[in-house]
C-alpha cells in the first residue's frame, strides 16, 4: 500500500493525523449540547404562554354573527309538569288556566293571574294598594327580605283585595299570593283583609277569599299572630250581618291563616291536591309517634272528613262561584209604584 494511497483514504490506526480525528465521545457531547438548549429554550416559551390559551377554542370571527341572526328559543317556552313530568308549552298551559292537561296538577299562580282567571273584564276594582309592610319590631333582616319579596312578586303585601263581578255578580274579592314571603300573614296582611270584610258589610256584599299561606309571619312577632284574632271579629261581623262568605283553600294553606278566616267561611271549597294544615305532616308525626294516613292534609283527605264542602277543579270554578253568589243574591224588594 503506497503512502499517497494511504493519505487520501485514512484509515483508524494508519492514519498518521488520527490524534487530530474527531472521536465518538465528542459527538456524544455535542448532541447533548444541541439537546438541552432545545430543551431549554421550548421550556422558556411555553412558560411565558398561559395554561388555558393551549386550550382554548379558536375564535371563529363569524360565529358571533352567526349566532346573533340564527335562531333562537325563550327560556320560559316549555314548563315542566312537577307531578306527571310532561313538558308543556307555557302558552298552552296559560290557556289552560295553569293546569296539566294530562294529569290535572294545578300550577301555583298569582294573585293577579287569579283575579284575570275569576273574574268579569275590567271589572275588578283594588282597594288598599298603597298599604306595605314595615319592620315594626326592628328584626334583623326583615327589610331586606321585604325589599327582595316586593321585587320578586311585585307586589306590597301578601294579599289583593277590591270588588268585582263573578259572571255578573258583584262581590267583595280577597286573593292571597304565595309568591310574596310564602304568602304569611303579617300585619298589613291582617288590616287588609279585615277592611274587606269591613267594606263586605258595610256595603252587603258576599265576601270571596282565596288563600295560599305558610302561616303568621314570624319577622313580626306577636303582632302577626294577633291577625287570627282581628280577621277571624272583622268575619265575625259580616256573619252577624247575614251575609255570605266562601272561602276557596288552595295550595298551600297552613298555620294561623287556616286557623283563623280560611275555616271561617260558610261554603268552603277548595281546589284539588291542595296542602290544608296546621302544622306540618313532619312535625306532626314526631309529635304523636305515629305515622299519619295516606294523603293526610290534602284538600281530597279533608273533603271526605267533612272539612271541606267541595273539591272545584279551576276550570269549573268561574261557574261554581257565580253559581252559589247567585242563589244567595238578595232580591231587591218590589215596590207597587204608591
Amino acid at each position: 500500500m503506497t503512502a499517497g494511497f494511504v493519505s487520501r483514504f485514512p484509515v483508524y490506526g494508519y492514519d498518521k493525523r488520527r490524534e487530530n480525528a474527531v472521536k465518538p465521545s465528542d459527538f456524544t457531547q455535542l448532541t447533548d449540547t444541541i439537546s438541552n438548549s432545545i430543551s431549554q429554550t421550548i421550556s422558556n416559551t411555553l412558560s411565558s404562554i398561559p395554561l388555558n390559551s393551549l386550550f382554548k377554542k379558536p375564535k371563529n370571527e363569524l360565529e358571533g354573527e352567526q349566532q346573533a341572526q340564527g335562531p333562537s328559543v325563550p327560556d320560559d317556552l316549555w314548563i315542566k309538569c312537577p307531578a306527571c313530568k310532561t313538558m308543556l308549552l307555557s302558552s298552552d298551559l296559560r290557556e289552560d288556566l295553569f293546569v296539566c292537561r294530562k294529569c290535572g296538577h294545578h300550577f301555583k299562580v298569582t294573585a293577579r293571574q287569579r283575579i284575570r282567571i275569576l273574574t268579569d273584564r275590567h271589572s275588578f276594582h283594588e282597594r288598599d294598594k298603597e298599604l306595605e309592610s314595615v319592620n315594626l319590631i326592628d328584626f334583623p333582616g326583615y327589610d331586606k327580605k321585604l325589599e327582595n319579596a316586593r321585587k320578586n312578586s311585585g307586589e306590597k303585601e301578601s294579599v289583593v283585595w277590591g270588588t268585582a263581578e263573578i259572571d255578573g255578580n258583584p262581590c267583595v274579592l280577597c286573593v292571597m299570593d304565595s309568591n310574596f314571603m310564602a304568602g304569611s300573614m303579617g300585619t298589613i296582611t291582617g288590616e287588609k283583609i279585615s277592611r274587606a270584610f269591613e267594606y263586605a258589610a258595610d256595603h252587603r256584599l258576599p265576601a270571596v277569599v282565596f288563600t295560599a299561606s305558610g302561616g303568621a309571619r314570624m319577622q313580626e312577632g306577636i303582632l302577626s299572630l294577633m291577625q287570627m284574632a282581628k280577621t277571624s271579629g272583622a268575619v265575625k261581623r259580616h256573619s252577624d250581618a247575614g251575609l255570605l262568605y266562601v272561602t276557596v283553600l288552595t295550595d298551600p294553606t297552613t298555620g294561623g291563616v287556616t286557623a283563623s278566616f280560611a275555616m271561617e267561611g260558610d261554603i268552603i271549597l277548595a281546589e284539588p291536591g291542595a296542602l290544608v294544615a296546621f302544622a306540618g305532616p313532619r312535625v306532626i308525626e314526631q309529635t304523636i309517634r305515629q305515622k299519619l294516613p295516606q294523603g293526610f292534609q290534602q284538600s281530597e283527605f279533608l273533603e271526605e272528613k267533612g272539612f271541606v264542602d267541595a273539591i272545584v277543579h279551576r276550570w269549573e270554578m268561574k261557574k261554581t262561584l257565580a253559581h252559589i253568589l247567585q242563589l244567595h243574591k238578595k232580591e231587591e224588594p218590589e215596590h207597587d209604584g204608591l
